[in-house]
């Protein structure tokens, strides 16, 4: 028998885990403040500069599935603490990149263990909180951490920038992955399935090619117009692998994502919230940055504190959410309530101009869309991972990261052509004056929001469709074996 963590200890688990999710969302922003001041030091060219956060993306995106699978087959523990020392590793090796080329390899290695990491790393919470009370407070701070972790990124990504050097945005890394490795040396138990499920190989091969070519796909539309094969050929080769992978799920003797995983209601709707909500809201902290820096002036350090007050919002409603309104109304009025508040947050969002104040202005739509993402991402990620087996809790896990990431590469580059579009279309036939050029960005900028708001409307009606009504009732696992880490 594995020993679980005992009760006083679980909560420090919580901690160690934490650090580890933060880490690794905030990785997906923290280097954007910093390309320009890398751009310069190491001289690559605008056309290249996607690629220092494509490659992460690509890696995490694409391997996500099949780190959530080494985690049921080696276990846990060894998966997460193996994460943290080669994440460590890819960013010192980031930090230290003396050439364009060995900073993307480096941003690759980190998505690769990045990938082992994040699945690891929700499937231990899964598997060390059972009890309901327990798991919602557990679930709550976790769901905080995921959705704050880019405007966390932001905040210390213009820190590192403007008060040191831009490679401290790779070597803080060292820091965090130093703190949770020896939290979770010390407090995780060892132990693998005994009963360990076998890796499906052609699944593997299947499902990280499809989810390759997809992120490729949306990431070339960036710097290649729709029409491109670069963009379109890879869009559809993505789509194809991964409806030959659901075909061969169904006809594997050890599938990589069981059926019984995703077919669930709930649980499905929640994968959907993920996905949806990770478009929007990635979006929105990218051209509310671009606004902030580039209408209003604003500093690095004074961009990432602007966000602060929108993180506290989600903190609470995270925890609100999932120890008091889920356990009494359910997820069906929560989360499409949720997506509702972030669409009108986004619409709101349109009103700013050239003269808007933070506090009168900025603030109170951010405020409320810090409350609707709290709402939607604390319970989705519970009910995602609620009731699956401890031998499918890594790749259940996995799914719920997967949903976000891909969500939110497609989302950022589909609202940034439309974006770059709408800028292009308003100078048509007007001089390129200062003030005419301000108010192209602003137009650009009113499309995003606007998009992001269909965004978060479609997860409103997807989710009120797919959640079942009334509040979760306590569940066995679907499968009887006891939870190892």
């Amino acid at each position: 028998m594995v020993r679980e963590p005992g009760p006083s200890h679980r909560w420090w688990v919580l901690g160690v885990i934490g650090l580890a999710q933060l880490m690794v969302v905030l990785d997906a922003t923290i280097v954007n403040i910093a390309l320009p001041s890398a751009q310069q030091d190491l001289g690559f060219s605008d056309g290249n500069r996607q690629w220092i956060v494509t490659a992460y993306a690509l890696a995490f995106g694409s391997l996500l599935l099949l780190g959530g699978r080494i985690a049921d087959l080696v276990g846990r523990r060894v998966v997460f603490l193996t994460g943290l020392v080669g994440f460590a590793v890819a960013s010192a090796i980031g930090g230290a990149a003396p050439s364009f080329e060995i900073l993307v390899l480096a941003r690759a290695l980190q998505g690769l263990f990045g990938a082992l990491l994040a699945p690891a790393a929700l499937s231990l919470l899964t598997t060390t909180f059972t009890v309901p009370k327990e798991r919602a407070k557990a679930f709550g701070i976790y769901g905080a951490i995921a959705g704050a972790g880019g405007a966390v990124g932001l905040l210390l990504g213009g820190v590192l920038t403007e008060y040191l050097d831009w490679r401290w945005c790779l070597y803080v890394n060292l820091i965090f992955a130093f703190v949770a490795f020896t939290g979770g040396w010390r407090l995780l138990t060892a132990g693998a399935p005994t009963d360990r499920p076998r890796l499906d190989i052609p699944g593997t091969v299947l499902v990280s090619a499809g989810l390759f070519c997809i992120v490729y796909g949306f990431s070339n539309a960036e710097s290649h117009a729709w029409g491109s094969p670069l963009t379109w050929g890879f869009l559809a080769a993505g789509g194809l692998l991964l409806m030959v992978f659901a075909w061969w799920q169904t006809r594997a003797p050890h599938p990589l994502l069981p059926m019984r995983v995703v077919l669930h209601r709930d649980r499905a709707a929640s994968y959907l919230a993920m996905f949806i909500s990770g478009g929007g809201m990635f979006g929105v902290f990218l051209f509310l940055t671009y606004y902030l820096q580039k209408s209003l002036f604003y500093s690095p350090v004074s961009t990432g504190l602007a966000f602060l007050p929108m993180v506290a919002v989600m903190i609470v409603s995270s925890v609100t959410t999932t120890n008091v309104l889920v356990p009494r109304f359910g997820a069906k009025p929560v989360v499409p309530l949720g997506m509702g508040i972030a669409a009108a947050s986004m619409v709101w969002l349109t009103a700013l101009d050239l003269t808007s104040s933070y506090a009168a202005h900025v603030l109170p739509p951010t405020l409320c869309l810090g409350l609707g993402l709290g709402m939607v991402f604390a319970t989705a990620m519970n009910l995602a991972t609620a009731g699956v087996g401890a031998r499918d809790a890594g790749v259940a896990s996995a799914m719920v990261n997967t949903s976000q990431q891909v969500g939110g590469s497609i989302g950022t580059a589909l609202l940034n052509t439309l974006a770059t579009s709408a800028a292009t279309n308003y100078l048509v036939g007007r001089r390129p004056t200062p003030a005419v050029v301000a108010q192209a960005q602003l137009e650009s900028y009113d499309t995003a929001y606007w998009w992001s708001a269909g965004f978060f409307a479609l997860g409103l009606l997807v989710t009120v469709i797919l959640y079942r009504r009334g509040a979760p009732r306590p569940h066995l696992a679907e499968e009887s074996e006891p939870a190892r880490v």
